[in-house]
Formats: structure tokens, C-alpha cells, sequence
């Protein structure tokens, strides 16, 4: 049972989980009876979730956030249909998602392979380090985006930088090595290419970093740093972008922290390392 006083009502839950709650208000002469839904998650706050990466910099806060994020849930390629269904609704239309590249809103069930469908794009070429569909990079939710089926094979496995020719398809240029996409997703990419960077650092797994150069395929590298350090500054992190980090984290129990903090890309990524460079050529 619960009590009110005055305008609060305090329920005895502590455990996490569902409830269906009822608050009946009567007089002499009428009664009204409101049902709502409680949910109540025991997953700890924001901050407590990036407790010890506090006061870090450089390689160890990469350390520590790796170990953070790591050991996710990870779903089947199959999956990734009904995720993306989650993470990429359309807001004003929960029946359609938005398509990343062109910003399109595209009816749910309109995924396939053929023109005119969307399908799953890896931000993260999948060719860059050859990990495929299998779970775990092939899979991973902060990563993968709806995109236009022409657009994505438009953009294959090219490393993103800026310049080159307008594509049609979208407000995209591209050249032999690098694809441009507009500029109210650049921030987004450059996130997503921070988090597999982070979130994949070897040790039984695949180990992927970030170069300053193109024409990174198929090493386990994507391109182009100092880019991408310009495209999080240029595109802040956005109401559609948190809200998808987290939906994300329903499905997968872990998150993007550079889309919670995006200063911490500068923290670790300030300056273009040799090292970098040197792993690209």
C-alpha cells in the first residue's frame, strides 16, 4: 500500500521490475480511479556508471572505459532488424525509422536489400579488420544505422573524410578513398568510429584503432582521425543520438561514452599519433 501526503504519493518498491499502480479519489457523492504503469530499473545512475574513469586522461581513461563497456550483451545479426527498429525511430512517426545518410524517414518494414529498402550499415566497415556479421563488431548496436540500400553501397568500405563529388542520394561527397556525409550526422560517426575504438582493444577480440589516413582497408583501422576530431566538435551530440545510446544500452547493458562525454575524445585522441600513422602505411 502506499501513502499520500498532500501531492506525493510514496510506494514501498525496491525491487526492480513492473507495476501496475491504482489511486482511487472518492467523496459522498463520486469516485475516480487512475491506473498507471511504474517501472522501477536498478541500473545505477549515470555517473556511478563512469565512476572510475574520473580525473583519467590519455591511454588510461581508454583503459578504463574499455573496461566499462566491455562484456556486452551481444545480439545475432538477426536481431539487428527489430534493434534498429528501436534505436532509429522516426519521432514524429513511430512507424518509420530515419535512414543515416540521407536523414530519410522510411517505413519500418521497408527493410531489405533491394533499391527503395534500407538495410544495416556498419559505420565500422566491416572489410576494416574482416569481422563480418559474426557477434560481437558485426553486431554491435552503436555501431549499425538504418541507410538507404543504394547509399550504403554507394559508400562501401570507403574511410571517412571530406571532399570529392556530390552523390545524389544524399547530401554526400565521396573520392576513390573517403566518403563525406552531411554535416548533422558527422559528429554522430565520429562517435560511433570513437566508441569501436575503445570498446574493441584485443585481448581475445579484435583490436581496432583509428589512423589520420585513408585507404585504411581492409586493416583493422578507419579513418580519418583528425576528421573525425573535427566532426565532434562540429556536430554535438544531439536529443535523437542520447536517446539512441540509450535504447542501446536496453538491448546491450552498455553505452557510448563519448556520447555521454563527448569532451573525453580530446582527453584521449587530443593530438594525431605516430604510432597511428605508423600502423596505416
Amino acid at each position: 500500500m502506499g501513502a499520500v501526503a498532500g501531492s506525493t504519493l510514496t510506494l514501498p518498491t525496491n525491487e526492480a521490475g513492473t507495476t501496475i499502480v491504482a489511486v482511487k479519489a472518492e467523496d459522498k457523492q463520486s469516485e475516480a480511479v487512475a491506473r498507471f504503469t511504474l517501472n522501477v530499473s536498478d541500473d545505477p545512475p549515470l555517473e556511478a556508471y563512469y565512476d572510475k574513469a574520473a580525473g583519467k586522461t590519455g591511454t588510461e581513461l581508454k583503459s578504463v572505459l574499455h573496461s566499462i563497456i566491455k562484456g556486452h550483451t551481444m545480439v545475432s545479426y538477426d536481431q539487428v532488424w527489430n534493434a534498429l527498429k528501436e534505436t532509429d525511430e522516426d519521432p514524429q512517426n513511430s512507424n518509420n525509422v530515419i535512414l543515416l545518410y540521407s536523414g530519410k524517414s522510411i517505413a519500418k518494414n521497408a527493410n531489405g536489400g533491394n533499391a527503395g529498402q534500407w538495410n544495416r550499415e556498419h559505420v565500422w566497415a566491416k572489410s576494416h579488420g574482416d569481422f563480418g556479421t559474426s557477434k560481437g563488431p558485426g553486431t554491435d548496436l552503436h555501431h549499425l544505422r538504418p541507410a538507404d540500400v543504394t547509399v550504403n553501397g554507394k559508400r562501401g568500405h570507403l574511410d571517412f573524410d571530406e571532399g570529392g563529388q556530390s552523390y545524389s542520394g544524399c547530401e554526400c561527397k565521396f573520392d576513390a578513398d573517403s566518403w563525406e556525409p552531411p554535416d548533422h550526422v558527422k559528429g554522430d560517426i565520429a562517435r560511433m568510429l570513437f566508441y569501436m575504438a575503445v570498446r574493441y582493444e584485443g585481448n581475445g577480440e579484435l583490436d581496432l584503432e583509428l589512423s589520420d589516413t585513408v585507404n585504411t582497408y581492409p586493416k583493422p583501422l578507419h579513418g580519418k582521425l583528425s576528421t573525425l576530431l573535427k566532426w565532434n566538435d562540429l556536430d554535438p551530440v544531439d536529443d535523437f543520438e542520447s536517446h539512441r545510446n540509450d535504447v542501446i544500452y536496453g538491448w546491450q547493458h552498455n553505452r557510448n561514452p563519448f556520447i555521454d562525454h563527448p569532451e573525453w575524445v580530446s582527453k584521449i585522441w587530443g593530438g594525431v599519433s605516430s604510432k597511428d600513422e605508423k600502423k596505416a602505411s
